[in-house]
């Protein structure tokens, strides 16, 4: 029988594992994916950024991203021209075989606008990145990203 401390130690070696879990890698056409994580947001505001690490084993594409949370999700780039931001949304990221594309505030991301709801601290927003393989060959590949802290990383995300 388990006394209330050892019900706490439980709980806490779950919640080890369960942050585990989404900090593990994800694989799906050869392509890997890890660090998912999504900028939290507060009530009313209706966009925010995803960004993660992408590594593909052979060249690859990301065409496309859906997720639940949101009316409308694209993959972007953002980059200064003269001291100015300029945001662009993209219909496609290359992969390069063996380099790592990060996806990063004030650079390539993803952008989840029309959000359903205000994105809280330790959930986690499924997404579903859409690939396409060296041989042409579409497949999808689902990633669960924590929603970290509004403040992480301020000052780079757009609203549309």
């Amino acid at each position: 029988m388990l006394n209330q401390r050892n019900g706490i130690a439980g709980f806490v070696r779950f919640g080890a594992f369960t942050a585990c879990l989404l900090a593990a890698p994800v694989w799906a056409q050869g392509v890997q994916v890890s660090g998912a994580w999504v900028r939290g947001t507060v009530t009313g505001q209706s966009a925010s950024g995803a960004f993660m690490e992408l590594k593909a084993s052979e060249d690859a594409v990301l065409l496309g991203i859906s997720t639940p949370v949101a009316g409308v999700a694209e993959l972007h780039e953002m980059s200064m021209d003269k001291g100015v931001m300029k945001m662009r949304a993209l219909t496609k990221l290359e992969l390069p075989a063996g380099k790592t594309v990060t996806l990063k505030p004030g650079s390539y991301h993803l952008m989840l606008m029309d959000l359903k709801r205000p994105l809280k601290k330790g959930e986690t927003v499924p997404l579903t990145l859409k690939l396409e393989g060296k041989d042409k060959k579409l497949s999808t590949l689902e990633v669960k990203a924590e929603v970290r802290d509004l403040t992480a990383m301020p000052g780079m995300e757009h609203q549309h």
